[in-house]
C-alpha cells in the first residue's frame, strides 16, 4: 500500500523537497526518498546552503582545497553549491526521463544581492546554467519587478527558471506573462521550446504570518468588523493560492498559449513554497492538504515531508473553495487590510531573508578560508 506522499502524484501534483546537503545526497537518503516517496524534485536557497555549509563538516576538505587554490569566498560557495546541485540532479535524472521532462529538477538560486538587478541576474543565471551543464536543473530568479525582464530573457535563451519569492496575484500574473513572452521570442528566433520548464513559486505561510496579527488587532478592538476579521484568521494564504491557480488556468488555457503548446511548450506550473506552518495553532499540514491539485508542485521542508508520510490524507482539494477564496480576499478589504501593501512588504522582507544568511555564509567561508590559508 502506497504511503500518503507517494499517492500525491495521482492527483496531478508533484512533491519536491526544500533541502540540500552533501551528506544527505552521498548517504543514499535522497535516493531512498525518490524511490519510496515518489519525490520528484529538489529546491535550494541561500538559507539552506548557509545551514548546510556553516553547520556541518561535510565541506571541510573541499573548502581547504579551494582556499589553497586562491578562490574567494563567493567562488568557494558557488563551487560547493554547483557540485551539490549536479549530484542531486544526477540522482533525479531517472525521474526527469520517466516524467518526460515534467519533473526531476533541482534548483539553484542566483545571488540574493541581485534580486533588484536585471542584467546581473541574467549574467549570473547564464553562467550557472552553463557550469551546471544538466538539462534537469532550474535557476531560481526572484519575481521582482527587476526580475521580470530577466525571466523573459532567460526563458528565450532556453534556460529552465524557477521564479521565486512570489506573494501577490498581480505579480504572479506578470510572471506568467514573462514566461509566455520568453517562449514567443524563442519561437520567433526559430528555436525549439519543448525542452523548457519553469515553475512560479508562490510563498504561503509568510502571508498568514503577516496578515493574522493585523486581523487579530481588529478582533481585539471588538467593533463591527471584529467578527468578520476573526473568521478570516489563517485563510489569506490559501485563498491567495487558489486565486493564483485560477489565473494559471486562464493564462495557460488561452489560445495564445495553445499556439505555443502545439510547438511543445509546457505550462509554467505553480509551485507552493513556504508550506510549513509558522503558527503552532494551525495543523502543520494545512498548506499541503488544501492545495493538492493538477499541474502543481509543492516544495516541502524535510520535517513536513516526514510528517505528511505519517499523517497525510491526500485528495484533490485545490479548486474546492474557489468562491470562498475570492470572497475571503474581498472581505480582507472590507476589514481594512490592503493585501497589495502586505505582499510588497513581504517581497522586500523576503529578499532580506536570503541576503542575511548569504552574507553570514560569506563571512563564515572567509573565516574558514583564512584558517586554511594560515595552515598551509
Amino acid at each position: 500500500m502506497k504511503n500518503p506522499l507517494a499517492k500525491i502524484p495521482t492527483f496531478g501534483q508533484s512533491i519536491w523537497l526544500d533541502y540540500i546537503r552533501r551528506k544527505f545526497i552521498a548517504s543514499g537518503e535522497l535516493k531512498k526518498l525518490i524511490d519510496e516517496d515518489e519525490l520528484r524534485g529538489l529546491t535550494s536557497n541561500p538559507a539552506i546552503f548557509e545551514e548546510a555549509i556553516s553547520k556541518s563538516d561535510d565541506y571541510a576538505d573541499t573548502i581547504k582545497k579551494l582556499a589553497k587554490a586562491g578562490h574567494s569566498a563567493e567562488e568557494i560557495f558557488l563551487n560547493l553549491a554547483i557540485e551539490d546541485v549536479q549530484s542531486a540532479a544526477d540522482l533525479f535524472s531517472g525521474v526527469y526521463e520517466k516524467t518526460d521532462a515534467l519533473d526531476g529538477y533541482v534548483s539553484l538560486e542566483v545571488s540574493p544581492g541581485l534580486a533588484l538587478v536585471t542584467e546581473g541576474t541574467i549574467t549570473e543565471a547564464r553562467s550557472s546554467w552553463k557550469t551546471l551543464d544538466r538539462k534537469n536543473v532550474m535557476i531560481k530568479v526572484p519575481g521582482t519587478n527587476e526580475g521580470l525582464p530577466a525571466i523573459e530573457q532567460l526563458i528565450s535563451d532556453g534556460i529552465n527558471i524557477n521564479v521565486t519569492l512570489l506573494f501577490g496575484l498581480d505579480r504572479y500574473s506578470k510572471v506568467a506573462e514573462a514566461y509566455i513572452k520568453g517562449l514567443e521570442k524563442r519561437v520567433e528566433k526559430g528555436e525549439p521550446i519543448a525542452h523548457i520548464a519553469s515553475v512560479a513559486s508562490f510563498f504561503l505561510s509568510r502571508i498568514d504570518t503577516m496578515v493574522d496579527p493585523m486581523l487579530q488587532e481588529i478582533v481585539d478592538k471588538k467593533n463591527d468588523k471584529s467578527t468578520l476579521a476573526k473568521a478570516l484568521l489563517g485563510k489569506t494564504a490559501i485563498a491567495s493560492a487558489r486565486m493564483a491557480y485560477h489565473i494559471f488556468k486562464e493564462k495557460f488555457s488561452s489560445d495564445r498559449f495553445k499556439a505555443l503548446e502545439e510547438k511543445g511548450a509546457k505550462p509554467q506550473r505553480l509551485l507552493w513554497a513556504s508550506t510549513s506552518t509558522k503558527n503552532p495553532l494551525y495543523n502543520e499540514l494545512m498548506y499541503i492538504e488544501a492545495l493538492i491539485g493538477p499541474e502543481t508542485v509543492n516544495t516541502v521542508p524535510k520535517e513536513t515531508l516526514n510528517s505528511y508520510r505519517k499523517h497525510g490524507n491526500p485528495a484533490n482539494r485545490l479548486e474546492s473553495g474557489m468562491e470562498e477564496a475570492e470572497e475571503a480576499l474581498q472581505q480582507l478589504e472590507e476589514v481594512g487590510i490592503d493585501l497589495a501593501a502586505v505582499t510588497k512588504k513581504l517581497e522586500e522582507e523576503g529578499i532580506q531573508k536570503f541576503i542575511k544568511p548569504f552574507d553570514s555564509l560569506m563571512s563564515a567561508l572567509n573565516e574558514k578560508r583564512e584558517e586554511k590559508l594560515e595552515s598551509k
